[in-house]
């Protein structure tokens, strides 16, 4: 299908709620949102969190547990690792003309770099989430590992990986924790040290080579299906414990380069949460959020 296409299922995929609803609002510290679909808070007790009590307003499910939807969690450079968690940093936000919400973490002794998110609704069930760095040295192999947990319904956790690609599932026999990378050459950052760091020391099992940045949880019982994505040049793994274990989280993994003094730099991500949505059909997805962002 040609560009042009593409673009036009993602201008339908936008309509599907009125602009008035795909807008954040204040309340006190937090921010909270009914796009019709989904309905919760951002920012909750005023902590740098991603959504947090989201609920599915037609089912009434809750969808989000623990540190909520597209929270900020570790962050690293070469062999080394910023504190615990972003969500644990002094943090600003402020609302912007549109509806969306921008966040800022300042840098701090130790931690020579500055954050921005820009969380902004395209769709009743489709969060854009733009991530904005910029330090004062130079960081090679930098990461800010993007987290999302959902409720216990959300058994089932799949990579679109592989060649030919397929959805492959986070199976126990592979592992606790599983990480899908890019391509080989990001297995230098996943092996470099940095996840050996306490508190809470990851050893990722490694899966096989993405086919494209896209990863997933299903939840049969509701009917819903939540996907992450990231355009491929700005994410570089995707990662999943085990199905069934405790977490119920998917990761994706952003930026991979060398943050540059003076140099900001920016890794997007989008978030889809949908009712009878096919497997077969998140491809297409993809390819239309890369059009709708395409120029921007």
């Amino acid at each position: 299908m040609r560009r042009a296409a593409w673009a036009a299922l993602a201008a339908a995929l936008l309509a599907r709620a009125q602009p008035e609803k795909l807008r954040f609002q204040p309340s006190g510290d937090e921010f909270v949102f009914d796009t019709g679909l989904l309905k919760g808070k951002l920012r909750a007790g005023g902590r740098s969190l991603g959504l947090c009590s989201v609920v599915h307003v037609p089912s009434g499910a809750q969808i989000s547990r623990s540190m909520g939807l597209f929270g900020h969690y570790r962050v690293f450079s070469a062999n080394r690792r910023y504190g615990d968690a972003a969500w644990n940093w002094p943090s600003q936000a402020r609302l912007l003309p549109d509806g969306a919400v921008e966040v800022y973490w300042p840098a701090a002794e130790g931690r020579p770099l500055r954050l921005w998110a820009v969380y902004r609704w395209s769709g009743a069930g489709e969060l854009d989430l733009e991530t904005g760095a910029e330090s004062d040295a130079e960081l090679p192999g930098f990461e800010s590992f993007l987290a999302s947990y959902f409720s216990e319904d959300f058994k089932i956790s799949r990579a679109y990986a592989g060649s030919p690609p397929a959805w492959l599932p986070a199976d126990p026999a592979h592992g606790v924790w599983q990480m899908f990378p890019r391509d080989p050459q990001a297995l230098a950052l996943i092996q470099d040290g940095r996840w050996s760091y306490p508190p809470s020391p990851v050893n990722w099992a490694l899966r096989p080579v993405l086919a494209q940045p896209i990863g997933l949880r299903r939840a049969p019982a509701l009917d819903l299906t939540a996907v992450v994505m990231a355009p491929r040049e700005e994410c570089f793994a995707v990662a999943s414990p085990h199905q069934t274990e405790g977490h119920y989280s998917i990761y994706l993994s952003l930026f991979g380069g060398t943050l540059s003094p003076g140099r900001r730099q920016r890794a997007r991500a989008r978030l889809v949460i949908a009712g009878s949505l096919e497997e077969r059909r998140i491809p297409e997805l993809y390819r239309a959020y890369l059009a709708a962002i395409e120029g921007r």
